[in-house]
């Protein structure tokens, strides 16, 4: 269930999308472009860290939300959507972290 306000809100950022720039923040991410989108990815990333470095479970909470949040603004950007990561996730599920990342590079090696 904690899984379906993901998809939820996959489906408000394709929606915003279209949506004007004026009135959606969202939308004025698209309208500015992945190196927008990408500078919020990196200093969310940094907000979290800083939060952890701080031990305030809260502002780690928040932060991470916020991150979780931009990143899937990336996600729909290139028209992928929650349900790529979390199957992806499914997948892993049970794998040894060790073999997983092996399993990656043998295929790029290929």
């Amino acid at each position: 269930m904690t899984d379906q306000i993901l998809i939820e809100i996959g489906k408000t950022l394709e929606e915003r999308k279209q949506a004007n720039a004026q009135s959606s923040y969202v939308a004025s991410l698209f309208e500015a472009g992945e190196d927008k989108i990408l500078r919020k990815v990196m200093e969310e990333s940094t907000e979290v860290l800083l939060a952890s470095k701080e031990k305030n479970p809260e502002e780690i909470t928040k932060e991470v939300a916020d991150l979780w949040f931009h990143s899937m603004v990336l996600l729909s950007y290139h028209n992928l959507t929650p349900e790529h990561v979390l199957l992806e996730l499914k997948r892993r599920e049970g794998l040894s972290g060790l073999t997983e990342k092996a399993m990656r590079k043998q295929n790029k090696d290929h």
